[in-house]
């Protein structure tokens, strides 16, 4: 994206103002209209196309850089094609209801707060969607919790902490997949390198919610029995299940690229399905493309099993070529540009970058409320700067999810912030002291960019 060619020279005040009004038109379409983003992102666009051509800009040129931003997102549109694939495909083998059922299985009385942590981080790593685990199971453990007579806000703490680990490190989150694509990073070479500051925000986060934990008789399980039944009714909890898993995780380890990866895990969870599975060709390829629709009765199953399919991406896809597009633009008018040599003799050592792209994904999240646009600024902004040290993608890429993916539900006004406390009840204020794995994950990333530690460079730096 930084390679765009600028063909306008704003002025620093000019620069500010746009980005100030593109700002204010998709943050307050989306924390007061409550509105999806893409249509402030097409109006922002509008606008940056009206200051072109004021500016004597001809439309083709503005248009190719709406071309040329669109098209670095290209790689990350087939692989979400291919996540909504494997979500469907997966659940048609019984691999995502398998590992949700083995979660289910840990609860037990002891460490409360960290089972819920652990139970949580394993949901949200088999699908993939952080707000579907606290939409479905969250609000299950929620009840719990508020049965128990235990603090609500620690629980919706480990709830969102699990949930949003699941949603950075699982390969079958679009957050995941957007931030190793936009700096043109493997899938699994981005996982493999965020679990440096993963595991350590993880452990620490599991050492808390088990201090933190009461001692108590875990009476009511009626909730998560119902889970477990409705899972056991589906006929998809099986033991060979989690062969497609197992397949997913050996090319990884042998680093076939994400793309092959993701197809051959796929082929192996539609071979699996047949052994207990009866459905025509039709049946399946309608499945691969709409998406596994779970119909056990009850409506929490149903809720957390119907996902996946081509379809269920054009959302995520949609906004990723549209933000795009607009970064395209602000480049070609060379607003970015602008921006980044005013504060360029701040950027000069490794760590100042780092410690600045952390920022930047925290202020968009805070200023805006959307973790898409959080990453996709951020990478779009910082690829240079990285670039000119020697730090390979792969840096830029944790950070993006560091201090943008899982930053979002601390912000009350945030999509994720609004969705949660509207589903577990838990205010956002009341719930961010105990969702530890989200405020130790930038801390971490910054810490770790201003020691050195853990960072890769490239090969020519």
């Amino acid at each position: 994206m930084f390679r765009i060619k600028a063909v306008l020279s704003p002025s620093f005040t000019e620069a500010v103002v746009l980005v100030a009004i593109v700002v204010a038109i998709i943050s307050s379409s989306i924390i007061f209209f409550e509105a999806p983003p893409h249509v402030p992102i097409l109006l922002s666009i509008l606008l940056l196309i009206c200051y072109g051509l004021v500016k004597k800009i001809s439309y083709k040129e503005l248009e190719r850089g709406l071309v040329e931003g669109a098209g670095a997102g290209m790689s990350a549109v087939f692989l979400f094609f291919f996540i909504g694939i494997l979500i469907s495909s997966w659940m048609l083998s019984g691999t995502i209801p398998t590992l949700i059922f083995a979660g289910f299985n840990l609860v037990t009385p002891l460490f409360f707060f960290a089972i819920v942590f652990i139970i949580t981080s394993i949901i949200g790593l088999s699908i993939g969607s952080s707000l579907t685990t606290v939409a479905t199971v969250g609000v299950a453990v929620i009840g719990i919790a508020g049965a128990l007579d235990l603090s609500l806000a620690v629980t919706a703490g480990a709830i969102v902490s699990g949930a949003f680990f699941g949603d950075k490190m699982s390969p079958l989150s679009d957050t995941t997949n957007l931030a190793s694509s936009i700096v043109g990073v493997d899938l699994f070479e981005h996982i493999r390198n965020m679990s440096w500051t993963t595991i350590p925000a993880f452990l620490l986060t599991l050492i808390f919610f088990g201090l933190m934990s009461p001692s108590i008789t875990l009476d009511n399980t009626a909730d998560i029995a119902l889970f477990k039944e409705g899972l056991l009714e589906t006929g998809l909890i099986h033991w060979y299940s989690v062969i497609p898993l197992l397949v997913l995780i050996a090319l990884t380890i042998m680093k076939v690229p994400a793309l092959m990866t993701l197809a051959a895990s796929s082929i192996a969870a539609i071979i699996v399905s047949l052994f207990h599975q009866s459905l025509q060709v039709s049946q399946t390829l309608g499945v691969l493309f709409g998406g596994y629709v779970s119909a056990t009765g009850i409506e929490e199953v149903d809720a957390l099993l119907s996902r996946g399919g081509m379809e269920s991406m054009f959302f995520t896809i949609g906004l990723v070529l549209l933000a795009l597009s607009m970064g395209g633009l602000l480049f070609t008018l060379g607003i970015v540009q602008c921006l980044l040599m005013k504060i360029e003799s701040l950027l000069k050592k490794v760590s100042s970058v780092i410690v600045a792209s952390a920022l930047t994904a925290i202020g968009v999240n805070i200023l805006i409320g959307e973790q898409y646009l959080s990453i996709l600024l951020t990478g779009q902004a910082f690829q240079g700067p990285y670039e000119k040290l020697g730090l390979a993608g792969k840096n830029l890429s944790r950070v993006m999810e560091d201090a943008g993916t899982v930053v979002n539900p601390l912000v009350p006004w945030s999509v994720c912030g609004i969705f949660i406390t509207s589903v577990l009840g838990v205010s956002t204020l009341e719930y961010l002291p105990f969702a530890f794995f989200c405020l130790l994950s930038p801390v971490l990333t910054v810490l770790f960019g201003i020691s050195g530690k853990t960072l890769t460079y490239t090969k020519n730096a």
